[in-house]
């Protein structure tokens, strides 16, 4: 694990420089992300918006024809105050936000959207979705339990319906990089980076038939983040579903990242290791603040070190070569360190 950055950070929930720590055996990550830390900074920032959150839990339940469980799913509406009640009294946090369902055949699946304050949430919804299918059976005795879990959560797969719903927080990250800037420290242009995203992200990854993604790498420095700060790093799966946007803007790089699946929480489990709050605190993470902001910050934290890793593999990935010979000076330098150490 290493500090990089630091990144610097604007938008509605911070506007600071934040040294980020990573925590990964592929040593040529930091000297990349660092790099585009480097053009935050000389960039005015990278702009980071929560747009919305909510963590969800699907059940199943399975009624004796289509008609009924058609039924079910719209009586449902009606009883929209009892079931937030019902959530309400599994915690002191969680809060139902919203529901979704599917129906196939005789099955009848509700996916719930809750809000989970600092937690990233997957225990609480659950304990809610059990009382809230308690609810339901009781309330319409021609149900059968199937699931707690359904799988159109849809938790640690990939999914159409996490791209299009979200699930955690829905992270957009954006910055303006000048033509000088691509030119010196990023050694490319902004219309070689447009480019590459269009041949590479979008058509390539439309060829490989990926669901709802068009990136390099995101699950990088998801993973690292993840790690370094307790989070369920199986999370990196739908947390990798996210989409570049890439522009020429008067001769200069705008250039975005969209996470709609940024699962992170500032209280829970593994946040009780000391290396874990130490790597909180240090982000200003554990800040004493109204439920929910401790981690909607770490959320903008998140999207803007993608954004910086994003930007600086891509902009490698312009030149030919440059890629691999980073990657063998980079690992053969921090082997001879470690090799030195023992």
């Amino acid at each position: 694990m290493r500090m990089i950055g630091p990144v610097k950070i604007t938008g509605p929930i911070l506007q600071e420089d934040v040294s980020v720590p990573l925590a990964t055996f592929e040593t040529p990550l930091w000297p990349s992300v660092n790099r585009g830390a480097l053009v935050s900074k000389l960039s005015g920032g990278i702009k980071s918006v929560v747009v919305e959150e909510s963590m969800t839990r699907s059940v199943v339940v399975e009624g004796v024809d289509a008609e009924y469980v058609s039924h079910v799913a719209a009586t449902l509406k009606d009883y929209k105050d009892e079931l937030k009640a019902v959530v309400t009294t599994t915690s002191h946090f969680a809060r139902l936000e919203d529901w979704h369902v599917q129906i196939v055949g005789n099955l009848l699946y509700i996916r719930f959207s809750m809000s989970t304050g600092d937690a990233s949430g997957h225990n609480m919804t659950t304990k809610a979705a059990d009382a809230l299918l308690d609810w339901i059976l009781k309330h319409f005795p021609k149900l059968c339990y199937v699931s707690i879990s359904g799988n159109y959560c849809t938790d640690k797969k990939a999914s159409a319906v996490n791209g299009i719903l979200g699930r955690g927080k829905y992270v957009v990250c954006e910055m303006t990089v000048s033509r000088d800037i691509c030119e010196r420290t990023l050694r490319t242009t902004p219309e070689k980076m447009v480019n590459l995203h269009i041949k590479k992200n979008l058509i390539g990854t439309m060829l490989a038939g990926a669901i709802r993604s068009a990136n390099a790498h995101f699950a990088n420095m998801l993973l690292a983040l993840y790690l370094a700060t307790g989070q369920d790093a199986a999370n990196i799966i739908e947390g990798s579903q996210g989409m570049v946007h890439a522009e020429v803007r008067n001769q200069d790089l705008y250039f975005s990242v969209t996470l709609p699946n940024v699962i992170v929480g500032t209280v829970g489990n593994g946040k009780h290791l000391p290396f874990v709050k130490e790597n909180l605190a240090g982000l200003g993470c554990l800040e004493p603040r109204t439920p929910g902001q401790n981690s909607r910050r770490l959320a903008a934290i998140v999207g803007a070190t993608v954004l910086c890793g994003e930007l600086s593999l891509l902009a490698a990935q312009t030149n030919p070569g440059e890629l691999m010979e980073s990657h063998l000076r980079l690992e053969r330098l921090e082997s001879k360190k470690v090799e030195q150490k023992i």
